[in-house]
């Protein structure tokens, strides 16, 4: 049997997801120290590492404060209290989690490290399986069809295709 979220409940969340990208980050960077294995020719390291930390940076920042104005908090042991479906949010159902990722790969490419890129796929299934997944269902028992109807306009990531886009399939 299921049941809705009550007013004060959270998506029972126990991963910080800065903690999941902060590990291997700094496992990838420790690594490096000991193998180093460049990602990209030095010349080109820093400033696409600068940009990526720049843009995951704006990125988060936008995302909280949207948070902020529409009344609800981006904390996950905190209930939402509103569907947030404005700023970043008309164009990734994850932005903060896309600005985390910009920033992993910002500080990868600063230091000049393939270790963290290496890793990254893995921050990314734990991050679907044990934080998005859980997300999603809570906050599709906390806002029902008006979560479902932006989960069909709104790409989780951007790199998805759109959800309301037709595939053509001509036979």
């Amino acid at each position: 049997m299921t049941t809705s979220p009550s007013q004060d409940s959270t998506a029972g969340i126990r991963l910080e997801p800065p903690v999941v990208y902060a590990v291997p980050l700094v496992a990838g960077l420790l690594f490096h120290r000991w193998q180093s294995v460049l990602v990209t020719p030095p010349r080109f390291a820093k400033p696409i590492g600068i940009v990526l930390v720049l843009l995951g940076f704006s990125l988060c920042v936008a995302a909280v404060k949207t948070f902020r104005r529409e009344g609800t908090s981006p904390l996950l042991d905190r209930p939402t209290t509103t569907l947030v479906t404005n700023g970043p949010y008309r164009f990734s159902r994850n932005p903060i989690y896309l600005g985390y990722t910009s920033l992993y790969l910002g500080i990868s490419f600063w230091a000049n490290s393939l270790w963290p890129v290496v890793l990254l796929p893995f921050v990314l299934w734990v991050m679907h399986r044990a934080v998005i997944l859980r997300e999603e269902a809570y906050l599709q028992g906390r806002f029902g069809d008006a979560y479902s109807a932006y989960c069909q306009q709104v790409r989780r990531w951007l790199g998805e295709p759109r959800p309301d886009a037709r595939k053509n399939v001509d036979r």
